[in-house]
């Protein structure tokens, strides 16, 4: 048989052109590809099988992540701070008792979230009067505050440590006789007791709820260090007659200390592997953040604090004394929003 390549000879009478050297390496590129493309195509349907199977295993994760950021489960626990003793607006049959308030700090930082578009599980167990040592007991006919941690909480906001140093009742030494010396004395001596506790506490709550973010809240300064504001109207408690000078140093001692074992408390937690975060109105246990400066008892700028004005008629009387008020619960709350990102609504837990 005559090959093309003769008949074309015959036909022209010229010999067939040969192939350009380039057009033989294109033609071998062109080889070398199509037996890739041949390869991919025989390696593709394992590789739609990996990529659906990454698909089905990151799906979950996805829907994790947005189950997280669309809900939170909080849980407020503690004493008078906590509860928002001295704030009004008090939850039905909670006033004269465990005086829960919904301008507590933690009740204006669920609903800025749930404003927000955020979906809050809020659980308030605080309870003024509670101690670190009655948050595992039945206090005031109410159930153990411990018992509201669950292996899924995401937050807890807790206050306490007051109740177990006695710390109203070295301010009503300070209001109705002399709290300088002895007094003082004492109630700095219950500290370490008191932060040791707090550690335990801060452990224990891990155990109960291992993922929850704890913020523990200090207390502030209650009255100024310094001399009364003039030429603006100030509580009665600011008499020099109530707090002496050597009083109010003394007093605004104790008040740095306390929040000075509250802070090594958490820290010590901390070191622990306990995810814990103190919040103060203090800096540095001396300092105020700028939330709170200048809204001490007797300064110039709006008081935060509740004074004499708790005793009036129709008021709470003396459990709200030296409590802060709701501007104050909502200064509290604005610090922790501002220092927290899980509450601030721009982080998961």
């Amino acid at each position: 048989m005559r090959s093309p390549h003769m008949r074309h000879q015959e036909r022209t009478g010229r010999p067939p052109p040969r192939r350009h050297p380039a057009s033989e390496g294109s033609n071998r590129a062109m080889d070398i590809r199509l037996r890739n493309h041949q390869d991919l195509i025989m390696r593709l349907p394992f590789m739609v099988l990996v990529i659906g199977a990454l698909g089905v295993l990151t799906a979950p994760v996805a829907v994790a992540a947005t189950s997280s950021s669309a809900s939170l489960n909080v849980v407020a626990m503690g004493d008078s701070y906590g509860s928002g003793t001295g704030a009004g607006n008090y939850r039905p049959g909670t006033e004269g008792t465990c005086y829960r308030s919904e301008n507590s700090y933690s009740s204006v930082i669920v609903d800025t979230l749930r404003q927000s578009g955020k979906q809050v599980q809020f659980t308030n167990v605080t309870c003024s009067g509670a101690a670190i040592k009655t948050l595992g007991q039945t206090f005031k006919d109410q159930p153990p505050q411990l018992d509201a941690l669950r292996r899924d909480t995401d937050v807890v906001m807790l206050s306490i440590g007051t109740t177990d140093v006695d710390f109203a009742g070295y301010g009503g030494v300070c209001i109705q006789a002399d709290c300088t010396g002895a007094p003082t004395k004492a109630i700095l001596s219950r500290l370490p007791g008191m932060g040791k506790a707090l550690n335990s506490l801060l452990t224990d709550i891990k155990a109960r709820s291992p993922h929850a973010k704890i913020v523990v809240t200090g207390y502030g300064q209650q009255v100024t260090r310094g001399e009364n504001a003039a030429n603006v109207p100030l509580d009665p408690i600011c008499d020099s007659q109530v707090f002496s000078d050597e009083e109010r140093v003394q007093g605004n001692n104790v008040s740095s200390a306390l929040d000075v074992t509250l802070r090594l408390a958490t820290l010590a937690a901390k070191a622990q592997r306990v995810d814990v975060q103190f919040v103060s109105p203090y800096t540095n246990s001396v300092n105020l953040q700028p939330e709170f400066a200048g809204h001490s008892l007797c300064e110039s700028a709006p008081q935060f604090y509740r004074g004499f004005d708790a005793l009036a008629p129709g008021q709470e009387g003396p459990d709200a004394v030296l409590h802060l008020n709701q501007q104050g619960q909502a200064a509290m709350a604005d610090l922790i929003q501002r220092k927290v990102p899980v509450l601030a609504g721009s982080a998961q837990p």
